[in-house]
């Protein structure tokens, strides 16, 4: 499949290839799936990567959409690992600029409160040291209450400000994947793995259940990997090997930017139990998060908020904002996430490691747990380790730049300069394709976004858009950014992406009914936190 994007028969010429020999068949459309298909597809393998709902739709939308080295690393002595995650960042905001960009946070030292100036400062002078620059700087109490004009007053020493980077994780998710078709590979979403197939003893290839066809697809492949995430153990227990994984959820809350204004990202440790909390400024909204929870809930359903987890983080707020006053009406949108997490049995779930690990059973290959920004780095590690079964195949596994250049877009096109570096880092070589589909209107912003009109059009023409969920929760994130889920803008938006997708009336008044239906059940707030209001 030649073409990098997801149009016309995308489809039905994808599945005519699932029959071919691959060398490769990865499971899992995040951010790891997708990092092993780029790697595996540009140093010559046949790669097919099989998702069993969207791209993205499972831990890789649902971050804290931080693209950091991890300044608890730093704490808990993984030097090397903090390494490796600021180099990553680095590469990343400099060949993807407009997707992935610097984000500056304010930590405020308030007399009393740990970890207090010192410690801070020694970790950051660690941090920045690892990314070749001086991003700290500690401002006294007046100066510090100017970037951070919302705050606490009480008790306030001053502040640190420190530098790391943010990004819209499910649009990294889907250029990684056009990038990786461009090179050969080949991605699919609704296309499940319900069984592993054995030659000789060992996985030889997988049972597919193609979701939009309703068609069986036997694949053989020499090397099959798991990049199912928190969903890594289904998989290796058909190879009836023990579960490893612990499940714990990260929910975040949403809420309009004129209601807690924050230029910079503000971090403090909560109150109750001093975990990082982060307030930051997010594609024109404000975002919240993260609690750090066991998920017992069943992992095929969407993951969702608690009324103890919004009265945690609202607690917070009111702990660094209180003149904010703010309530549960001020919320937009939540949403929660599943992280894969390898169970050590800490009776604390945030001392568990965040590291990958990379498991070789009988020929299946899982690779689960990690950080978003290092991504590229656990692909690579994947890939070490299938080289064994892949004898025809050598590779040296040296690290390439993960995006190719961007053109610059037409001048005569009347866009910001953030615009023009937000397309462009987001859409890639195809920044100009999607301004010329642009009808009249459509290069205007969406209230409470930093969306254009256009990119609805485009998403539903060429990326992969089955259902209207995938255009407002991953394509998009208009569905976490707007009050309701975007209630009100759908019927312009129909107008738009209803003949782009070729859907019937009936089919667009099912798939809206849906939506709604699924939004009211995880994104919006949990009924007993409702019922309160």
């Amino acid at each position: 499949m030649e073409s990098a994007l997801w149009s016309g028969a995308w489809r039905e010429q994808a599945v005519a290839r699932l029959g071919q020999e691959w060398d490769i068949v990865i499971i899992g459309g995040g951010i790891t799936g997708a990092g092993i298909l780029l790697e595996a597809s540009r140093r010559g393998l046949k790669a097919l990567l099989v998702e069993q709902r969207d791209f993205a739709w499972g831990t890789s939308s649902r971050s804290s959409k931080l693209v950091h080295g991890g300044l608890r690393y730093v704490r808990e002595g993984k030097l090397l690992l903090t390494r490796d995650s600021v180099q990553e960042r680095q590469n990343l905001m400099r060949e993807a600029a407009g997707l992935v960009d610097a984000q500056s946070f304010a930590f405020a030292d308030y007399r009393g409160r740990k970890p207090g100036r010192w410690l801070f400062s020694l970790g950051l002078v660690i941090y920045d040291l690892m990314a070749g620059q001086r991003a700290r700087h500690y401002y006294p109490a007046d100066e510090f209450l100017m970037l951070a004009p919302h705050i606490g007053r009480n008790g306030l020493n001053g502040g640190l400000c420190y530098a790391d980077a943010k990004t819209d994780d499910a649009r990294l998710v889907l250029r990684v994947l056009q990038e990786a078709q461009s090179a050969g590979g080949v991605a699919i979403n609704y296309m499940a793995a319900r069984r592993l197939l054995r030659k000789d003893g060992k996985v030889g290839g997988v049972e597919l259940d193609d979701a939009v066809g309703g068609d069986l697809h036997r694949i053989s492949a020499k090397v099959v990997i798991s990049a199912t995430g928190a969903w890594a153990d289904g998989l290796r227990g058909q190879q009836g090997a023990a579960p490893k994984l612990r499940p714990l959820r990260g929910s975040h809350l949403v809420l309009p930017a004129w209601r807690l204004p924050v230029a910079q990202a503000i971090s403090l440790m909560h109150p109750s139990d001093g975990r990082p909390v982060f307030v930051f400024p997010w594609e024109g909204a404000t975002l919240v998060g993260t609690t750090d929870v066991d998920h017992a809930a069943d992992l095929r359903q969407e993951a969702s908020i608690t009324a103890e987890e919004v009265d945690y983080l609202m607690a917070a707020l009111a702990y660094q904002f209180p003149q904010a006053q703010l309530t549960p009406d001020d919320i937009l949108a939540t949403y929660a996430g599943v992280r894969p997490v390898i169970d050590t049995g800490q009776s604390d779930p945030s001392k568990e490691g965040r590291d990958h690990a990379v498991w070789l059973e009988h020929g299946l290959l899982t690779v689960t747990g990690g950080k978003l920004t290092t991504f590229r780095l656990i692909a690579l590690d994947a890939l070490k380790h299938v080289a064994p079964l892949l004898p025809h195949w050598r590779d040296k596994l040296q690290r390439m730049p993960i995006f190719g250049p961007a053109p610059a877009l037409p001048a005569d096109v009347a866009l910001t300069t953030q615009q023009r570096q937000r397309l462009q880092g987001r859409y890639g070589r195809h920044a100009c394709a999607l301004l010329a589909a642009a009808q009249p209107g459509e290069l205007e912003t969406i209230a409470g976004s930093e969306t254009l009109w256009v990119e609805l059009r485009w998403a539903a023409r060429s990326e992969a858009v089955l259902h209207l969920e995938d255009l407002l929760l991953r394509r998009t994130r208009l569905g976490l950014l707007l009050r309701g889920g975007g209630a009100a803008i759908l019927p312009r938006l129909r107008a738009i992406c209803q003949p782009e997708l070729g859907w019937s009336d009936a089919r667009w008044e099912s798939e809206q009914a849906a939506y709604l239906r699924l939004w009211q059940q995880h994104y919006s707030l949990p009924p007993d936190v409702q019922s309160k209001r």
